[in-house]
C-alpha cells in the first residue's frame, strides 16, 4: 500500500503533524538530516519543496529559500540521489512540492520513476491544470503508484471540490486562505466557517490544512477541522536560522506550538 494511504488508515483518531521544507536551503547537502531528524521526532510525513525560480504560491520565507537553494546548486537530479542514499531508512511518507515547469524539463515518467526509485509516495503540483492531471499526469502516477495531491482554497467551488474528492487519492490538501503561504496568528471566523463547510461535505478522502499555521491556536484550529496540519514558512524560517540545525529548528517549533 502506498504509504500516504497507509498513514491515514493507521491514524483515524491522531492528530498529524506535516512539515515542508525546501530541498537545498540553507544547505545543499542537508537534506537527508533534515528528514531523518523529522521522522526521529514523530513527524508524520515529509513535503520536500523543490526549488523553482518563480514559486508563485509561495510567500517571501519560501520564495528566499527556492532561491537559496538554486544558488547552493540544489536540482531534481541532485535531490533524487541524496532521497535514494536514505530510502531504507526513511518510513514515513515523502512528498515532492514543485511546480510543473522543473517536472516538465525533468520528464513525468522520469520524474515517476525516480520518486519510486528514491522512496517518494506522491507529489503536489500547485499549478497543475486538473484537465493536464486527468489525462497526462494521473495515468503515470497511477503506473508507479504515486499520489498526485490537490488544493483547494475557499474560493473552490463544491462542485469543484466533490470532483477533486472523486478523482484523487491520499489526502487533499486544504489551503487556509487564497493568499500566499506565509504565518498567521490566528484563522478568522471567515476561515473557521471555510473549515466547517468543508466537514460537512463528508468528502471520501482525508484533508491536511496548511498555509498559516504557526503558532498553538492555528495548529489547533486546522487539527480540529482536518485529519491534520501542514507547517512550512515557519519551519524554514526556524531550520535557516539554526543553520540547518533540524533538531534545533524542531525544539523551537515545538516550542511555538505550545504557545
Amino acid at each position: 500500500m502506498n504509504k500516504i494511504n497507509q498513514l491515514f488508515a493507521n491514524s483515524k483518531d491522531k492528530k498529524l503533524l506535516s512539515l515542508y521544507f525546501c530541498a537545498g536551503c540553507p544547505t545543499l547537502e542537508g537534506t537527508a538530516d533534515v528528514i531523518l531528524a523529522m521522522q526521529r521526532r514523530g513527524i508524520a510525513m515529509v513535503e520536500v519543496g523543490i526549488p523553482f525560480s518563480d514559486p508563485l504560491a509561495d510567500g517571501p520565507v519560501i520564495q528566499s529559500a527556492a532561491t537559496t537553494a538554486l544558488k547552493n546548486g540544489m536540482n531534481l537530479k541532485t535531490l533524487f540521489a541524496q532521497l535514494k542514499a536514505v530510502k531504507d531508512e526513511v518510513q514515513i511518507p515523502l512528498v515532492l512540492m514543485g511546480y510543473l515547469n522543473p517536472i516538465l524539463h525533468y520528464g513525468i515518467e522520469d520524474f515517476c520513476q525516480s520518486c519510486v526509485e528514491s522512496g517518494v509516495s506522491g507529489m503536489i503540483i500547485p499549478d497543475l491544470p486538473f484537465d493536464d492531471y486527468q489525462k497526462v499526469v494521473k495515468p503515470i502516477a497511477d503506473q508507479y503508484d504515486l499520489r498526485v495531491i490537490m488544493l483547494i482554497t475557499p474560493e473552490t467551488s463544491e462542485e469543484r471540490i466533490r470532483f477533486i474528492d472523486d478523482n484523487t487519492d491520499g489526502f487533499i490538501y486544504m489551503v487556509s486562505s487564497a493568499a500566499i503561504t506565509g504565518a498567521q496568528k490566528s484563522f478568522d471566523d471567515q476561515k473557521q466557517e471555510y473549515f466547517r463547510r468543508i466537514n460537512q461535505m463528508n468528502l471520501r478522502n482525508p484533508r491536511m490544512i496548511g498555509f498559516g499555521i504557526s503558532n498553538a491556536q492555528t495548529l489547533k484550529a486546522a487539527q480540529d477541522n482536518a485529519a491534520g496540519a501542514i507547517i512550512g514558512s515557519k519551519f524554514v524560517t526556524l531550520l535557516n536560522e539554526s543553520e540547518g540545525d533540524a533538531d534545533a529548528a524542531l525544539d523551537q517549533l515545538f516550542a511555538a506550538l505550545e504557545h
